[in-house]
Formats: C-alpha cells, sequence, structure tokens
C-alpha cells in the first residue's frame, strides 16, 4: 500500500523536473520580403551542447498573434548552441533566406550556418558550412559556397 504513494509522489517530482526548461534557446524575428514570422527553437529536453533546432514559419497576420497561422517548419542536426538567427540573400535571387547560425561549445567557438528557404507549403536548405573559425564571417562564406555551384 505505502509504494503506491511513494510511486504517485516519484511521478509528479519527475514530470515538473521536466517540464523546466529554461536553458533552451529560442529566436525570433520577420521575414523581410513576405512579413512572415520565423522562429528558431533549440530541441525540447536536449543537451546544450548538441541536438538538434526547428525553424518554423507562420504566415504574415495580424500583428497581435504573429505565430496562429503555421506554415512550414523543419527540423535540423546541431552541434553547438544556436547563436543568431538571420536573414541574408544567400542564393542571390534577391529574396534574403533565413539564416541559422550555432555556435559550437568548447574551446575555439567554431560556427556553423544553415540557409533556409520557403517554397510553398515547405522549408528547404540552401546552403550549409560548417567548422568555421569564430572570427569569420557565416554569411560570406555561404554565399561563396552557393555562387560557385552556379
Amino acid at each position: 500500500m505505502r509504494r503506491i504513494p511513494l510511486f504517485l509522489l516519484g511521478l509528479i517530482f519527475s514530470t515538473t523536473a521536466l517540464a523546466i526548461d529554461t536553458q533552451r534557446v529560442v529566436k525570433h524575428g520577420v521575414l523581410p520580403h513576405t512579413g512572415q514570422a520565423v522562429v528558431v527553437a533549440e530541441g525540447d529536453l536536449e543537451p546544450r551542447s548538441i541536438g538538434s533546432y526547428a525553424v518554423r514559419l507562420y504566415a504574415k497576420n495580424d500583428p497581435a498573434y504573429p505565430y496562429d497561422r503555421f506554415v512550414a517548419g523543419i527540423v535540423h542536426t546541431r552541434n553547438g548552441v544556436v547563436d543568431a538567427l538571420r536573414f541574408e540573400d544567400i542564393d542571390g535571387d534577391n529574396k534574403p533566406e533565413i539564416v541559422v547560425i550555432v555556435r559550437y561549445t568548447g574551446s575555439g567557438g567554431f560556427i556553423s550556418a544553415d540557409a533556409f528557404a520557403p517554397h510553398g507549403k515547405t522549408l528547404r536548405l540552401v546552403s550549409s558550412i560548417a567548422g568555421l573559425p569564430a572570427d569569420q564571417d557565416p554569411i560570406l562564406v555561404l554565399k561563396r559556397k552557393r555562387g560557385k555551384r552556379r
């Protein structure tokens, strides 16, 4: 009989601990050429140093409710912490892509960057780079890499 109350008490404390996730990084902004809201969030309950992040795109809407009309999303791996969300024209089409910059944990502070573009009701990866020195501009490297493919 005493095991059931102890089990329930343990269950309450374990679910409470899982619900507390104050270290997760969430970035948001507005895609300039469409006015759509963009949210980038590290994966729930994952270690800060490695895991995944999600990029979510929402339809342009009432400014009071910018996140109520989901359009597209993608989940991508990460090695480090989400450092920045930027909007830059990587592929030369005069429309900025969604660029997520991730900073490696540990010594060196190396960075990676992934560029995503809306494509109908999906997001597609346009370009990606990894292992850049902390002082190198990932946007310029993404543009150079994309230019070599043409």
